[in-house]
Formats: C-alpha cells, sequence, structure tokens
C-alpha cells in the first residue's frame, strides 16, 4: 500500500462508504472503530508508515461521514412543504410542474420518465379557500418553486426528482409522448403515490431503489391529456443530454430498419447499449449462461473502441500524441452514446486516465487508475456502491489484475493464445461467481466453455460487423444490408448454441444469497489457493543450480564410501522438494477449506430440526411453501397475475409483471431451493396456478398434485404441457390419500371427494369447490390447507367427518382462510369444528374484491383467532417446533408496533 496509496485510500473509501451503508449509531462507531484499529496495529507492524495510515483513516471516516450526509438530505421535502403526512399524500391528485431529466421511454401502453420539481398544486390539499398551493406559491414567496402559504409554510421542495409514469388511453397517443424529450418543461396530472416496498423476506424493494436514484414518489397519469409539454426556447447544459437522446433514438432506429427481430433489439444491446427492445427469452438464454455482460456496454466494447480509433489514426500517419488526444476526446462520446451505466463509465474513465497517462509520459498503474475512477464515481455519487453493475465491473476488473499474474502460469504449458483466453475467462468466472449468486441465485456450470467460445466470437465477428452495418447505413445501403444480413447469420448460430448449451439443465445450480462474510473469505481463499500453486508451479520448474555454478567434488562423495552421492542430497535440491512438500498440503489445505465454504454456502438452509411455512404474498393470490423437519419443500399454489380480457397488441408491452416470474421464483431461488419436492395445485383458478409456469421453468419440481379436474383456460393447459414435457410426476389427489416427505410430516388430504363414473379427468369451469384441502401434521403441530373451497365443501367435510363419528377435529393451530377470506366461506360451523388458534389471510393490498370480508372477519374474532393478514403484514413466517410455533411478518400491521 506505501507503493500504492491511492488505491489504499480508495479501499478505505469503499470500507468507509459501505459502513455507513450497512449501519448506523454506534453500530457504525463499532465497525468504524474496528477498521480504524487494524489500520493502527498494521502501521505498528510496519507495514504502512504512520503518515500513510493517518490518511488512510481521513479516508474511512470522510466516507462514512459522506455517507451519512448523504442518506440525511435524501429524503423527501413534499409533506412539510404541503403540510401533510407522507401517508396522508399518498393517492392525492396533484399536478406538478417541472423539466424532465431522463429519456423518455415507452413499454407497450405506459411512459416512464423523470421529473425534477419546479413547483407542485393540488386538490384539497388543506386550503379552505379551495385555492392551489402554486397560486399560493406565487403569492407568498417571491421565489419560484416555493410551497406553502401560512401554516403551511415548508422546506421548498424545488428540485426534487418524481417518478412520472403515464398510462396510454389510445394507439393514437403513441405518437404524442414520442414527442416528449429530456429538457421539455411539462405540466404533469396525476396521482401521487408511494412506490412499493418489499413484502417479502428478502424480496425485491423498488422504494429502497429509487431511494437510491433520490426518488420518493410515482405520479401516475392517464393519457397523453396528463401532460403538457414545452420544448426548451434556449440552449441549456442539458441540451447535451438532450441531443445525444436523439442521437440514441436515430441509432436505434437504423439498427431496426437494418436487422430483422429478434436481430434488431440484440444488435442495439450489443452495438450501442439500448436493451429496451431485447427479447425477453434471448436475454433469459443468455443470463442463465452468463453471457449477459456481451449484451451491456462495458470495458471490453470501450477497449475495441479505443483499439480501433488508434490503429485508423496511426493509418493516417497521425502523430502518436496527436492520436492519443484524439481518441481521449472521442471517448466520452461513446460513453454518451452507449447509454453511460455504472460499467461504461468505470471503462471510460479508466481509458481516458490511461490515454492522459500515456499522452503525458507519465508511469501508469492498473490498480491505481481503477482506484480513481471508483473514488471519482463514488464522491460523484455515493449510491453508485449499490449498484450492480458497478460492483460487477470493478470487482471482475480488479479481480483480472490481482488474480490473472496468479494463474497464468497454471496454463504455461498451453499455447499462449490460447492459455491467455483460458486464464482470463477462468478468473472472471471465478471473480463474479460471489456476486453471481448473491444477486441472481444461480450458476451454470458451463458458464465457463460457453465464456470462453462465445465472448470471442461475439467480440471480434458479431460486433464489429454489426457496428460496420450500422456506420455504412446512410453511406452505402447495399453494403449496409449485406453486413447486417452476414451478422444475422452468426445470431443464429449464437442462439442455436445458446439454446443447445442451456438445454442441459443439470448445470444449472441455485444458490442461496450469501452473506457478505461468506464472500470475503470466499475471495481470501481463492487468492491463497492460486498464490501456492503459483509458488508451486515457480518452484517445480524453477533451475536448481545457476549455470556457472560448480559443485564441490566433496558434495559429490560419500566420506568412505567412495561412491557418488545422489543428486538429490544437495542441500539446494532439499530444500526444493521440502518446498514443494510444503505448498502441497497448503494447497490441499486452501482448496479443502473452499470446497468447504462452497458446500456450507450451496446447502445454506439451516433449520436445525424445525419446520417453516411461509404463506407468501403474492397479491390477490394464494402461494405458501413448506419445508419439513428433514428439508423436504413443499409449495402450494404459485399465485398468478390475472388478466381481464384480451389486451391490444400496441399495450403489450416486453416483459410484463408476472408473479411467478417476478416474485415468487426469485424468492424461491433466493433461498436457496434447489428443487421442489412437490407442488400442490389446490385448483386451476388463475390467482392460484398462474405462477406455476415459472416454478416448473425455472426449478427441478418432482411432483405435481392436483384435483383431478382440468381447467379450460390455455394458461392451464400450457402449466400441464410444461409438467408432461419436464417429467413431473402428475398425481390426482383425493380424500383418504395420505403423503408423508418425512418422519415428522404428514399430509392428510380431505378433498376432493371420489366419484364412481366420471371421465379420467373432467374440465370442470368453477374450481373453487373442486379445491384441494389438507391437513398438515408436522413436528406435533397441527395446519389446515383450504384453497378456494366454499361453504358447501365445508359442510361436506363436517359431515363426513361426523359420519365417522368425529364431532370436532380441533384444534388445529393455523388455518388458512379459504378463497382470500370471501364471504361464500369460512361458516360459523367450520370455525367450531376446526377450532384454530391462529388464521392466515392472503389477500392482496386494496384488491378489487373487498376481500377480507368483514363478516369473515368477524367470525374469526369470534373464535377468538388471531389473524394475520398478507394485505398487512405482508410475508407470515412459522418455525414450527415441538415446544412451540414463532411467527414473524415482513410488515406492520395496523395498530401494532
Amino acid at each position: 500500500m506505501n507503493r500504492r496509496p491511492l488505491l489504499g485510500f480508495t479501499v478505505c473509501w469503499v470500507a468507509g462508504s459501505a459502513a455507513g451503508c450497512l449501519f448506523s449509531g454506534y453500530s457504525l462507531l463499532a465497525g468504524i472503530s474496528a477498521c480504524l484499529l487494524l489500520l493502527v496495529i498494521w502501521a505498528v507492524s510496519g507495514g504502512i508508515s504512520w503518515r500513510t495510515a493517518a490518511v488512510f483513516v481521513l479516508a474511512l471516516a470522510a466516507a462514512a461521514l459522506y455517507w451519512e450526509w448523504t442518506e440525511a438530505r435524501n429524503v423527501s421535502l413534499l409533506p412539510a412543504a404541503l403540510g401533510r403526512p407522507e401517508a396522508g399524500l399518498n393517492e392525492t391528485y396533484l399536478t406538478a410542474e417541472g423539466v424532465i431529466v431522463s429519456p423518455v421511454e415507452r413499454d407497450g401502453d405506459r411512459v416512464d420518465f423523470t421529473l425534477k420539481l419546479a413547483q407542485i398544486g393540488g386538490e384539497k390539499l388543506g386550503q379552505d379557500d379551495g385555492e392551489s398551493v402554486i397560486e399560493q406559491a406565487r403569492e407568498g414567496s417571491d421565489a419560484q418553486g416555493d410551497i406553502g402559504h401560512g401554516d403551511n409554510v415548508g422546506t421548498n421542495p424545488a428540485g426534487e426528482l418524481i417518478a412520472v409514469q403515464i398510462k396510454l388511453q389510445a394507439e393514437s397517443e403513441i405518437a404524442l409522448a414520442a414527442q416528449w424529450q429530456r429538457g421539455d418543461r411539462v405540466t404533469v396530472q396525476g396521482e401521487l403515490g408511494l412506490p412499493a416496498i418489499a413484502r417479502n423476506f428478502g424480496g425485491f424493494d423498488y422504494r429502497a431503489y429509487l431511494q437510491t436514484q433520490q426518488v420518493h414518489w410515482l405520479l401516475k397519469g392517464e393519457g397523453t391529456a396528463s401532460v403538457t409539454a414545452v420544448a426548451p426556447v434556449s440552449w441549456e447544459l442539458s441540451s447535451i443530454l438532450r441531443w445525444n437522446d436523439a442521437a440514441r433514438a436515430a441509432l436505434g432506429a437504423e439498427m431496426d430498419r437494418l436487422f430483422q427481430e429478434p436481430h434488431a433489439g440484440y444488435m442495439k444491446g450489443l452495438v450501442i447499449g439500448i436493451q429496451d427492445d431485447l427479447d425477453p427469452e434471448t436475454f433469459k438464454q443468455f443470463s442463465q449462461l452468463g453471457l449477459t455482460h456481451i449484451l451491456a456496454i462495458s470495458g471490453m466494447h470501450v477497449a475495441v473502441y479505443v483499439g480501433v480509433i488508434l490503429f485508423l489514426l496511426r493509418r493516417l500517419r497521425v502523430t502518436r500524441e496527436t492520436a492519443l488526444t484524439v481518441t481521449l476526446l472521442l471517448v466520452p462520446v461513446y460513453v454518451l452514446l452507449s447509454g453511460a451505466g455504472p460499467s461504461i463509465v468505470r471503462a471510460g474513465i479508466m481509458s481516458m486516465i490511461a490515454l492522459l497517462a500515456a499522452r503525458l509520459g507519465l508511469l501508469k498503474d492498473g490498480l491505481n487508475i481503477l482506484a480513481a475512477s471508483a473514488l471519482m464515481m463514488l464522491v460523484w455519487n455515493p449510491y453508485m456502491l449499490l449498484s450492480v453493475s458497478f460492483q460487477l465491473s470493478f470487482l471482475v476488473t480488479a479481480g483480472l489484475m490481482i488474480y490473472t499474474p496468479l494463474a497464468t502460469p497454471l496454463f504455461s504449458r498451453l499455447p499462449k493464445w490460447l492459455g491467455s483466453s483460458v486464464t482470463v475467462t477462468l478468473i472472471a468466472q471465478l471473480v463474479s461467481f460471489p456476486l453471481t449468486v448473491y444477486y441472481f441465485n444461480q450458476f451454470s456450470l458451463l458458464s465457463f466453455i460457453a465464456n470462453l467460445l462465445l465472448v470471442p466470437f461475439i467480440t471480434f465477428l458479431v460486433l464489429p460487423l454489426g457496428t460496420l452495418a450500422l456506420l455504412l447505413g446512410r453511406i452505402w445501403n447495399t453494403a449496409a444490408v449485406t453486413v447486417a444480413g452476414a451478422a444475422e447469420l452468426l445470431n443464429n448460430w449464437t442462439f442455436r448454441a445458446v439454446e443447445w448449451v442451456n438445454g442441459f439443465t443439470a448445470g444449472v445450480l441455485i444458490w442461496a444469497s450469501p452473506s457478505l462474510l461468506w464472500i470475503c473469505v470466499y475471495y481470501a481463499l481463492l487468492y491463497g489457493l492460486l498464490y501456492v500453486l503459483k509458488q508451486r508451479r515457480e518452484a517445480r520448474f524453477a533451475p536448481q543450480y545457476m549455470e556457472d555454478e560448480t559443485r564441490p567434488l566433496a558434495e559429490l562423495e560419500q566420506p568412505g564410501a567412495g561412491g557418488v552421492r545422489d543428486a538429490s542430497a544437495h542441500p539446494s535440491q532439499v530444500g526444493v522438494q521440502a518446498g514443494l512438500r510444503g505448498s502441497r498440503y497448503a494447497a490441499m489445505l486452501c482448496a479443502a477449506a473452499l470446497a468447504l465454504l462452497l458446500y456450507k454456502g450451496y446447502y445454506a438452509e439451516k433449520l436445525n430440526g424445525a419446520g417453516a411455512i411461509s404463506y407468501l404474498d403474492v397479491g390477490q393470490g394464494d402461494s405458501i411453501l413448506i419445508t419439513t423437519p428433514q428439508g423436504a419443500h413443499i409449495l402450494v399454489d404459485g399465485g398468478g397475475t390475472v388478466s381481464f380480457g384480451n389486451k391490444e397488441e400496441w399495450r403489450i408491452r416486453r416483459s410484463p409483471f408476472e408473479v411467478g416470474a417476478k416474485t415468487l421464483l426469485p424468492l424461491l431461488k433466493q433461498r436457496g431451493i434447489h428443487r421442489l419436492d412437490a407442488v400442490i395445485l389446490t385448483h386451476g383458478d388463475q390467482d392460484h396456478a398462474g405462477g406455476l409456469q415459472a416454478v416448473l421453468e425455472g426449478i427441478p419440481v418432482s411432483a405435481l398434485l392436483f384435483n383431478g379436474t382440468l381447467a379450460d383456460t390455455e394458461p392451464y393447459s400450457k402449466l400441464m404441457s410444461t409438467a408432461l414435457a419436464k417429467g413431473v410426476r402428475l398425481y390426482a389427489v383425493q380424500q383418504g390419500m395420505v403423503l408423508a416427505p418425512d418422519k415428522a410430516t404428514k399430509l392428510y388430504f380431505l378433498r376432493p371427494e371420489p366419484e364412481e363414473e366420471q371421465p379420467l379427468l373432467p374440465v370442470v369451469k368453477e374450481q373453487n369447490h373442486e379445491s384441494v384441502v389438507f391437513r398438515l401434521e408436522m413436528s406435533g403441530r397441527s395446519f389446515l390447507f383450504t384453497g378456494d373451497m366454499d361453504e358447501e365443501a365445508e359442510e361436506d367435510i363436517i359431515q363426513a367427518a361426523q359420519q365417522a363419528g368425529i364431532r370436532e377435529a380441533g384444534p388445529v393451530d393455523m388455518l388458512k382462510v379459504a378463497h382470500h377470506g370471501s364471504k361464500t366461506s369460512t361458516g360459523a360451523a367450520w370455525l367450531e369444528f376446526w377450532k384454530p388458534a391462529t388464521a392466515v389471510i392472503s389477500a392482496g393490498v386494496n384488491n378489487l374484491y373487498g376481500h377480507p370480508n368483514a363478516g369473515v372477519l368477524e367470525r374469526l374474532e369470534e373464535a377468538e383467532a388471531e389473524v394475520f393478514r398478507t394485505d398487512l403484514h405482508g410475508e407470515v413466517q412459522l418455525r414450527v417446533e415441538e415446544d412451540g410455533i414463532r411467527v414473524r411478518h415482513k410488515l406492520v400491521g395496523e395498530g401494532e408496533e
């Protein structure tokens, strides 16, 4: 660190920022103190000078304070300005005036952009005379953008960012929305709302994500009539970005003209970083093999860009200094045209620093350049630290610089070009692995070979052809079309290869998100293993004697024997052999520790003999995950996004929200569930069955249990076809059947009742009555699952039990209330029969059906059952042990603390 003080300073700055992000209050002070103690110990041991240690301490403390200062300023000023609490502003209709400060993006019938607020007003915001807030601000303040009047005067929110979402009402509005651009002054009328929060443990928190973008509110408008836009009348600095957006749009349109789908969307992502039109299935295929970095502009693209410019300039007989200067000035142009994402900004800054150092003849160091880039970006925006793209970009680049020299000797026997490719690909895979499993919860064992073969193919063939076609498009159309056709041919080969490799589904491993400590230990053990192997390799092939060394005769002869001593007895060779033995043991120790770490990370779930039941929040639907004491996983229903009617084609979004793909499947993977031992589909309605399609496609499933009927819908038919294609065993359950996944767990099926002389799989339109109902016995505790059964089905179960001499089946520890708390079920007789201690209602927030019904809640209260609701509490988790049940839920419900 004494030789690279900038690198050490940046590492301490990152550590201070991370401490500020992860901790607060006394925890933050304790974390900073621990880091300071390590620096003092390092200085005392002589590892670094005291002056350097003091600088590092300053970086650590300054970064933590800077993060805290940024967090303190990153709050919404609207509640204070409008004199109303945050909850009181939610779902308020108002008018906002400001400037568009982001690209305007359209996806189907929705248009999104970010508004920098200048003024805001609305209806009934607490003013007695009905006067708008804007008018009051104009009367009560001379400064533009002051908001509030009289008692409502608060902090001025001018400059606050608001995410605007406009839902188009007619296809003719697409052309009008296309005219909106960054820099336009707009007035937007709509409903102010808070972004959604994470409603499941480990789920995606949209509000927290937007907060890192310094956005705290959504403003939702209906149709282009809710927006009035006026272009800027004079040139401003932001006009550069406006022109850049227009240039990117023009380049994208040219790609659309030259290439057919899905090639157009793919080439736009590959060449100019526009991923909006990328085919979702193509992205999914690339993602599974860890190839998505190809579709994002990164350091590879910048290196190719810089190399081509320098080559052309040198061919034009331009001097070295001029070539470096011109290239330096053109790099920001490419960064802007490529979308200026974190990875491209990092690569651009590094390239500019390297070009400037070369121009000035200064000694340049890759790690110092990387550190300077990271420091500049984090000082500009500390929240960059939380960006997945930022983390992967810097970590992989640093890993290549640090680990590649260690791994290179291991492949020295290969041809140089092949050894270099293998080393870089392997190190990139190993370094990116922890973040890949942390954020995406899966890793393909075939990712290495796919990257080794496809990355050079795409980089050196497809990318240049796509770029050439784009450059020729307006100059020589015939040549451009020909080049584009060649690129499409290569793309077809790529797509087929990716699809073929992805066919080996056994190579895709699902990982739970590891801890930060696990990630740090992984990198330390990886470094130790590669270092020891490098030392061992070098020692094995190092010369044992210098070429001019003369070996003493006394050492060649053994005293009194008259013979020649074996060469292995030479002290230097003995030392080499001892060193090799030591390095072998060290390598074995590091490899064993790394293998154990990976094993623990892969089998991360630890219930210590307890069972678990998670009532997931999937909106207006049901999905319940059961984990038995011995680790079997059973999923009951999968939720599902219900759509009403057929959408017009122009309204269909590229990647519409579907609860199975966007909520359920990520949650299962994030929790490290490698296989579902059983999926129980209670009935065929979309809000229970729809999400299972993504589950069957994304996770191995051993068996699918259903009610023995078919629903006459296309999604249900597709689900069953997928199950058959995946080799999932299908079982039609009936009353009296028992499933025993382990010794401590049994499922007793109470419905549907067996019927005689019926078709093998009858088609039933009304599925609720045919819901699968079962009682779960786990570790001596009892739980009842009811699907969407109605009161008639409840009466059938009670009558069947009474005929068998059972007057009361309860008490049960937990009842899943049927049909989301609808009035058509959960009758008084049902509650009296089971006597539930607690009940869970799965219902969507502000759902259109009014679930749960007030009468059902009253009956549950009369039955003295404690009620948990996913619309109020989010996910409800039960940890089941023989000595009791522990309940926790994601959100705080009404009246709770």
